[in-house]
């Protein structure tokens, strides 16, 4: 890339760090995140990971967090902080950015350079950047062999190749819907190869060096997944696993128990959103991006509208390769939006692989407009305009992520945690500061497990409390401190009786919790309060 073009990405990937980077721990942590965080902690602690197939996605998240804490001095479960492991997902969204440059030859810099500005300022990619989930590396993993195999299908060198395989490895062992966008992509470019006629370059399949390349392309992949499953060797047999989750994956998107949305959710999602006064909108990257599959990669590919640069007089002609790559954006963002909005079970962090797509596309988008004019004022105009939109995605990126991270009106805080519950594990902290146990003071949560995230995470320092998914167990009710479902609270008052004080706290949109502290403990804690 030119001076200008490492210029404009420097200046993307300065704002879109300072977008993810920024108070990290602000936003209560998500009972998804929680959960990551934890199992996490145990791999720290202990050097133990097993995969899940039924929960918790792919390993590649808690293995790439043991530099961030090691860097940190961070060693146990209780030593973590937000900010610790969700600067994993922080470095995610900034090599997101950073991978856009290696488009530069297929797509043009302007295209490049309007994509990483819109990459680095959208609000859904921000806000989920900054959540300690898969999404954010499986983002980067799937852009990467969306990359790497363009680059292989329009010439490129073996190294292509090398990083096509790492690439669908690490994307295979971060999340189970690799098996959609992974042959996506391989659809996409095939489409887009064949639909060059015969512009195509040819496939050196004939060549013994190539197909063994290609063969250790897809040994890299194959092994890079093998590691990550079998716990890096110590559990073999976990490197079948990933077949036994299909089925559960399977079941769960197509009769999903909850989180049924419907097919346009994620495109109403990003075109507009608007509750109580908080409106988000992305529409500006779905315009530039139906911009681009429209202009079938048509136009020039600099910063035309920057003095120093001399204007051409017309437009070069169409490129094969750029048609090649505005075909194939567009067919990668086609399947692979249809395949999600196909599926039932939504969440909206699931847009992110499908949406680098689209942003990169919208960068093609873009640069296809800019090229249908010679003029420098013109040019100049577009390029303010872009900057524009760019900073009001910006602003609503901030808003989204920070000073509404955990507000119910906002849609991508799905299901969030509500800064009671952080006030809630809070006061169990000062209760048990003014116990004679101290944090060794024995407290018992009694909810359904799904009502009983984040506490896990937010009680992490302290070694006796004890979880039940329904009330019965004696032991429960001797702790001087119990933490109790609403369905159960009216139940245990009874068996409780006077001995406890209640107090409700929420932990999500129209979910309670409802904390009884035993009377003696209350009162000392109150009058400590009162001294």
């Amino acid at each position: 890339m030119t001076r200008a073009g490492v210029v404009a990405v420097a200046v993307a990937l300065v704002a879109g760090l300072a977008l993810r980077g920024a108070r990290l721990g602000a936003r209560p942590m998500h009972h998804d995140e929680a959960n990551q965080a934890v199992k996490f902690g145990i791999l720290l602690e202990r050097g133990e990971y097993r995969y899940d197939a039924h929960d918790h996605h792919g390993p590649t998240l808690y293995y790439f967090s043991l530099p961030a804490a090691w860097l940190r001095g961070r060693h146990t479960l209780a030593s973590l902080d937000e900010t610790t492991v969700r600067s994993v997902s922080v470095a995610f969204g900034a090599v997101t950015i950073l991978l856009l440059p290696l488009l530069a030859e297929g797509l043009g810099r302007t295209a490049v350079a309007a994509a990483a500005l819109l990459m680095a300022v959208s609000p859904a990619m921000v806000y989920y950047s900054r959540m300690y989930i898969q999404e954010p590396l499986f983002a980067a993993f799937t852009l990467a062999f969306v990359i790497g195999l363009g680059r292989v299908a329009t010439g490129g060198g073996r190294g292509w190749l090398a990083l096509t395989g790492a690439a669908a490895g690490l994307a295979a062992a971060t999340k189970e819907t690799s098996v959609i966008v992974l042959p996506g992509a391989l659809a996409a470019g095939a489409v887009a190869w064949w639909s060059l006629g015969p512009d195509r370059p040819p496939l050196p399949l004939s060549d013994r060096r190539w197909r063994l390349a290609a063969l250790a392309s897809l040994a890299v992949g194959a092994g890079l997944a093998a590691l990550f499953f079998s716990s890096f060797l110590s559990a073999p047999a976990g490197v079948l696993e990933p077949l036994r989750s299909l089925a559960t994956y399977l079941d769960r998107g197509i009769d999903p128990a909850s989180h049924r949305h419907p097919w346009h959710y994620y495109l109403g999602l990003l075109a507009w959103s608007s509750s109580g006064g908080l409106r988000l909108s992305e529409g500006i990257v779905l315009a530039l991006a139906l911009a681009g599959a429209m202009s079938r990669g048509r136009g020039r590919s600099s910063f035309h509208f920057l003095p120093s640069q001399k204007l051409e007089s017309a437009p070069t002609p169409l490129s094969s390769e750029r048609t090649f790559w505005a075909r194939y954006l567009t067919g990668y963002a086609v399947i692979t939006t249809a395949a999600f909005s196909a599926i039932t079970y939504k969440t909206p962090w699931n847009l992110l692989p499908f949406y680098v797509g689209l942003l990169a596309l919208a960068g093609v988008g873009f640069s296809a407009i800019v090229d249908t004019s010679s003029s420098r004022l013109v040019r100049a105009a577009l390029w303010s305009g872009l900057v524009v939109g760019s900073a009001h995605l910006g602003w609503q990126a901030w808003r989204a992520s920070v000073t509404y991270g955990a507000d119910p009106r906002n849609p991508y805080a799905y299901v969030h945690t509500v800064p009671d519950a952080v006030r809630m594990a809070a006061r169990i902290g000062e209760l048990a500061a003014v116990h004679p146990d101290g944090p060794r003071v024995q407290v018992s949560v009694i909810a359904p497990t799904y009502e009983q995230w984040p506490l896990p995470w937010y009680l992490r320092a302290m070694p006796n409390v004890g979880y039940w998914t329904a009330p019965g167990d004696p032991l429960a009710l001797e702790a001087p401190i119990v933490v109790t479902s609403l369905d159960d609270t009216a139940a245990l008052d009874a068996t409780l009786g006077d001995r406890y004080v209640a107090t409700l706290y929420g932990l999500r949109p129209e979910v309670f919790l409802a904390l009884h502290v035993e009377r003696g403990l209350w009162e000392r804690f109150v009058g400590r309060d009162v001294r």
